[in-house]
C-alpha cells in the first residue's frame, strides 16, 4: 500500500472525497480520512489497513482493546472510530431491509470487493425476508475447512433468524463459482434444513458485479 506522499495530491483520500464524492472512495481511504493523519509510528494509509483488517474480524463493534492493540493506534484515535461507528449504526442500519431478489443484496455486501483476501460473508433475515445482521465469517480461500456450517449458522440461531444469504467476494474478478464454492453451497443447504434455517442464495461478487447461485440454478 502506497503511503500517503507517495499519491498524487488529487488522489489522496481527502481530497479525492471532495473532487469525486465519498461514495468513490474504498474502505482503507475512507478510514484514512476518519483517521485525519498518521504519527511518527505508522502512516495514515498503513493505520487505515490495520484498522480496516481488525474491523473485518470484528464487525462493527470492535472493542477498545482491539483498538488500541493496532501498532500506531492511539487510545484518541480508537475513541474516534469507536464513536463514529456507533453514530452510523445508529443512523443507517441494514437491519429491516428487505431483500426480495439477489441485486437487492449487492449493495450491502459491494463495498468488501477491494479485500486482497476472500471475505465469507453471512445476512441474517427474518420471516420478512428482512435484514437482521451482516457478519463476516471467515477470512481466506472458500473451502469446507475454513467455511464450517458451525461458524456460518452460529450467530443466525442466535439471532433467530428465518433464512441467510451468504457471499464472498473473489479478488481475481473471476466470478464464476468453483468446485469447492459449489460444495460449500450444497453443505451450507443441507445444514440449513437441519436447523430450519433457508439458504436462500450464494453471493460471489466484485466491484462491478455479481454472480447468484439461485439466479443460475446452481442452489
Amino acid at each position: 500500500m502506497k503511503r500517503i506522499q507517495e499519491i498524487a495530491e488529487a488522489d489522496r483520500p481527502r481530497e479525492k472525497l471532495q473532487r469525486k464524492g465519498v461514495h468513490c472512495l474504498s474502505d482503507v481511504e475512507l478510514l484514512a480520512v476518519l483517521l485525519g493523519s498518521g504519527n511518527r509510528q505508522c502512516d495514515v494509509m498503513a493505520l487505515a489497513g490495520k484498522l480496516l483488517q481488525i474491523l473485518d474480524r470484528t464487525g462493527p463493534s470492535p472493542a477498545m482493546e482491539d483498538l488500541v492493540a493496532v501498532h500506531g493506534m492511539g487510545k484518541a484515535k480508537a475513541a474516534l472510530v469507536m464513536a463514529g461507528l456507533e453514530f452510523a449504526r445508529r443512523r443507517i442500519r441494514p437491519h429491516g431491509f428487505k431483500i426480495s431478489f439477489p441485486p437487492d443484496a449487492y449493495p450491502l455486501i459491494r463495498h468488501m470487493a477491494d479485500r486482497t483476501q476472500e471475505h465469507f460473508l453471512t445476512i441474517s433475515l427474518n420471516g420478512a425476508n428482512e435484514v437482521i445482521a451482516i457478519r463476516t465469517v471467515s477470512v481466506g480461500l472458500v473451502n469446507r475447512a475454513l467455511v464450517h456450517p458451525r461458524e456460518v449458522f452460529a450467530d443466525p440461531i442466535t439471532d433467530r433468524a428465518s433464512a441467510i444469504i451468504v457471499a464472498h467476494n473473489h479478488p481475481s474478478g473471476n466470478l464464476s463459482p468453483s468446485q469447492d464454492d459449489l460444495a460449500v453451497t450444497r453443505q451450507l443447504k443441507d445444514a440449513g434444513h437441519l436447523l430450519g434455517i433457508r439458504l436462500l442464495d450464494h453471493i460471489i461478487f466484485n466491484h462491478e458485479k455479481y454472480y447468484s447461485l439461485l439466479e443460475n440454478g446452481l442452489l
